[in-house]
């Protein structure tokens, strides 16, 4: 285990099997749209249980998409989670729709099924119903995708869940991403998450329709299946632009980088389990509230987010306090409705105490036993 002077709230994992898996596609005759982003693509599907797997160059890139692939546009509303991180919300304003948000659940910081269930019965009196919902499994843990699956099929509404926290956590002893419930999943591959492709993101789907709007959409709208194009000739280099889409595509070496280091996702979150489970051990008799884990799913333990009961200053002390002696604790997230881009006048009450309350402590595979143990000192200093 690597120590180091400064301890992150996440880090990256890179072995001489990672390493090699590269250099081998650097040696190879395609760097960028070869094999092995293929490969990769069927290994997450077999990994996740979900038929079709499309990788991107980031998770934000693939949120885009899936709302393109949904037919999100002008005139449309998607509604998410207020914590996370702003892609959740942007993916909306990409396709000219609108974004609105559902409080979250007080314990878990997940998206409140009670708050989304209130929401619809007055959108619907208003005319306002989402077209689409993202629940955001928060720091590893999945939302309650059923109940959520089941408010859709009254509702009407399609549901993207944001896993970019989630690669190997389980729902109901499913993995996350084999969309049972839901249209599309999609993952996050930088480098703080669970497994990495340096940068990197996948959508999931069991849709063969969306997986070819998607696959699509990342590759500037071209494609060569003669059943797709407009004038169909008999010719190796033709191909035609039929859509207009993006340049999202991973790469070889990327995608060597994420087989390589999905044989030890299961390894990964084991050990991240066990920090969690250690964190709650040491922090038991502070004034300090771990997220509830819910009995009916395992996380995969992205972040490890406490909330501290004496508020905002004395979270704010504790923050600075353990920066200043080389402790990188972080905050996630600043409700997205607060960006003065967003202009939005709302006060989410669970939100605003999650903002107010919560710090995330270091977590990662390869953080060391003496780095925990100056991680708990320095919060057992503290008031």
């Amino acid at each position: 285990m690597e120590k180091f002077e400064f301890i992150p709230y996440g880090r990256q994992d890179i072995i001489k099997d990672d390493i090699e898996a590269v250099v081998k596609v650097l040696h190879s005759d395609f760097l960028t749209q070869g094999a092995v982003v293929p490969l990769f693509e069927k290994e997450l599907c077999d990994y996740a249980g979900a038929e079709y797997s499309i990788v991107v160059n980031s998770c934000t890139s693939a949120l885009h998409i899936a709302c393109l692939a949904l037919g999100l546009s002008k005139g449309d509303i998607l509604w998410t989670s207020p914590i996370t991180f702003v892609a959740s919300a942007n993916c909306a304003l990409y396709c000219g729709a609108d974004i609105d948000f559902v409080d979250i659940e007080p314990d878990t910081a997940l998206m409140s099924v009670e708050k989304l269930t209130d929401k619809l019965v007055l959108a619907e009196i208003e005319g306002k119903l989402p077209k689409i919902v993202i629940p955001v499994h928060f720091a590893g843990q999945s939302c309650d995708m059923k109940d959520i699956y089941n408010l859709s099929k009254q509702y009407g509404f399609k549901i993207i869940e944001d896993a970019a926290h989630a690669i190997g956590a389980k729902y109901k002893n499913q993995p996350v991403g084999s969309c049972k419930y839901s249209d599309i999943t999609v993952f996050s591959f930088h480098p703080v998450k669970i497994i990495t492709t340096g940068e990197g993101g996948a959508a999931m789907t069991n849709s063969l329709y969306l997986s070819e709007k998607m696959n699509l959409l990342r590759s500037h709208g071209i494609t060569r299946d003669p059943d797709k194009m407009c004038n169909n000739q008999n010719n190796a280099w033709y191909y035609e632009q039929v859509k207009l889409g993006f340049n999202y595509r991973m790469t070889d070496i990327q995608a060597a980088l994420g087989i390589s280091q999905l044989k030890r996702l299961d390894q990964y979150v084991l050990r991240r389990s066990k920090i969690a489970k250690w964190y709650g051990r040491q922090l038991k008799d502070k004034p300090i509230d771990p997220l509830m884990q819910k009995s009916d799913r395992d996380s995969a333990h992205h972040l490890y987010i406490v909330r501290i009961r004496d508020g905002e200053q004395v979270r704010n002390k504790i923050y600075n306090n353990l920066h200043e002696n080389g402790i990188g604790v972080n905050l996630h997230y600043i409700p997205v409705y607060r960006h003065p881009f967003f202009n939005k006048k709302i006060y989410m009450e669970n939100s605003e105490y999650h903002y107010a309350h919560s710090i995330t402590l270091p977590i990662y595979p390869t953080i060391d036993n003496e780095s925990l143990d100056k991680i708990v000192v320095f919060l057992n200093l503290l008031p």
